[in-house]
């Protein structure tokens, strides 16, 4: 099995979906590039927070999401700016409460909340994250 934090060896997506072992990873990997016709950029993260792979997708010079690797899960990394916070907002009412939790509680930076949301099943907030993109993208 890959090694998630070793610098010296850049894991495929095959790969860094066995480390994770969960099969929405590659599921939501493959709905990303379709719906957006982008493809992952595995990138290596020095900083102490997030030390390791992890995979971007970016469309037309802009970021889309980031995901974080996990042992059984994964999280996707969705920044609201300035541009997308009030088309999220609009729809917050209609996520989970899950998600309104995450945003809530998530300080902003410079204008921006980083929203780390963890994703296991194709459920609900698997839904909400993609309304997250959707509004990045646009």
């Amino acid at each position: 099995m890959v090694d998630i934090k070793n610098k010296e060896y850049c894991p495929t997506l095959e790969e860094i979906g066995e480390f994770i072992h969960n099969s929405v990873f590659l599921q939501f990997c493959a709905e990303i590039s379709a719906e957006y016709s982008c493809r992952e950029k595995i990138e290596f993260s020095s900083c102490s927070w997030e030390y390791g792979w992890n995979v971007k997708y970016k469309k037309a010079g802009k970021s889309l999401c980031t995901i974080y690797p996990r042992d059984g899960y994964f999280t996707v990394l969705v920044v609201v700016g300035d541009r997308e916070k009030a088309a999220v907002e609009a729809v917050l009412p209609e996520c989970t409460p899950e998600l309104k939790n995450i945003y809530e509680q998530t300080k902003p930076g410079n204008g921006q909340k980083w929203l780390m949301i963890d994703l296991e099943d194709k459920d609900k907030i698997y839904t909400d994250v993609f309304r997250l993109i959707e509004i990045r993208r646009r």
